[in-house]
C-alpha cells in the first residue's frame, strides 16, 4: 500500500488492509517519513519510508497486490510508474481510493471499475482503534470499503 500518510490509509483502506493480514498476507505500507507507524501497526502492517522505497534501485520481491490513494498517484511519477507497470503487465491487483467510484457487489468489479470490500467484524473493530490512535476523523462503524480497479484513466495530453 502506498499512502502520504497513516491517517489517510486507515481511513480508506484499514479494513481491507487488516483483512489481508488476517488471510496470510504480508502487508507493507509505504508513508511519509516521520510518519507515526502505530496506527498501521494496530493494523498487522509493516510501514516503511515512502521516499526512501520509490528511489531504491532495485524494487523486489513484486507485490501481489497495490492499494493507493488517487491524489498519491496524481502527484508523484515515480508512484505513477510503479502502479502502471503493475497494471500494465498484470502482476498485481491495483486498488485505488479517492475519486468518484460508483458502489459494486462486494470483493467484485462493476462496469465502471468500482471494488467494494466488506469489513469483516474484526476489520472494522480494528480500524475504529486505528483512527482513535492516528486522530482521524471518519466513520468507526463502516462496513464497506469502495476502491476503483487499476489506475485512472488519463487522456491525452493536447499539445
Amino acid at each position: 500500500m502506498l499512502a502520504p500518510d497513516p491517517a489517510d490509509a486507515v481511513h480508506a483502506a484499514g479494513g481491507y488492509l487488516f483483512d489481508r493480514v488476517m488471510a496470510g498476507w504480508d502487508v507493507t505500507v509505504l508513508v511519509a517519513g516521520g510518519a507515526d507507524p502505530r496506527p498501521l501497526r494496530i493494523l498487522g502492517a509493516r510501514t516503511v519510508d515512502l521516499d526512501a522505497a520509490l528511489d531504491a534501485p532495485v524494487r523486489s520481491p513484486w507485490p501481489d497486490a497495490v492499494a493507493l490513494g488517487a491524489a498519491l498517484y496524481e502527484t508523484d511519477a515515480r508512484v505513477r510508474e510503479l502502479v502502471d507497470r503493475a497494471a500494465g503487465d498484470g502482476r498485481a491487483e491495483v486498488r485505488m481510493w479517492g475519486g468518484p467510484a460508483p458502489g459494486g457487489a462486494d470483493g467484485a468489479e462493476d462496469r465502471d471499475g468500482a471494488l467494494r470490500h466488506r469489513l469483516s467484524v474484526a476489520a472494522r473493530a480494528f480500524k475504529a482503534e486505528a483512527l482513535q490512535a492516528a486522530s482521524a476523523s471518519g466513520r468507526r462503524d463502516e462496513a464497506v470499503e469502495t476502491f476503483r480497479a487499476g489506475a485512472p484513466f488519463r487522456p491525452p495530453r493536447l499539445v
